[in-house]
């Protein structure tokens, strides 16, 4: 992933805004990318508990495969991060996209991720495929 990432045309996307705390700023004045991989992370969750009803999020669970992040612009104590969310057109049986784009108060791309997420069974932590109406409730 190098090219910037934008949500497709008509996708729906799911918009938080992130101001660092000190202990979110490393040792070179800027916020530290492991910061941006927690966000992301905390975008997919919030996402999920923003569009899953209860018995849906009380029957499934998420895990993550792979996260892959790029990192493009420091984000500096201070600034406000917006960050937004989406998933892919399609799942493959469990395994379902995510795109993150975090942006300065610029609107420059801070950093972006393509996390890998796997849906599983709440109840014996199997894989599960993921059904049509999940994958209708994010599009």
């Amino acid at each position: 992933m190098t090219k910037a990432i934008e949500p497709p045309p008509g996708r729906q996307v799911f918009t938080r805004t992130y101001v660092p705390t000190p202990s979110d700023i490393d040792e070179n004045g800027h916020v530290n990318n492991v910061v941006y991989l927690r966000w992301a992370q905390e975008m997919a969750i919030a996402h999920w508990d923003s569009k899953a009803p209860p018995e849906a999020q009380d029957a499934w669970a998420w895990v993550v495969l792979r996260h892959e992040v790029d990192y493009r612009r420091q984000l500096l104590p201070g600034e406000t991060a917006t960050a937004r969310t989406w998933v892919a057109d399609a799942a493959e049986g469990p395994r379902f996209d995510r795109f993150v784009r975090i942006d300065g108060p610029d609107g420059a791309m801070c950093a972006q991720a393509r996390t890998v997420w796997c849906l599983v069974d709440a109840q014996t932590r199997r894989p599960r495929r993921v059904p049509d109406w999940m994958v209708a409730m994010f599009a």
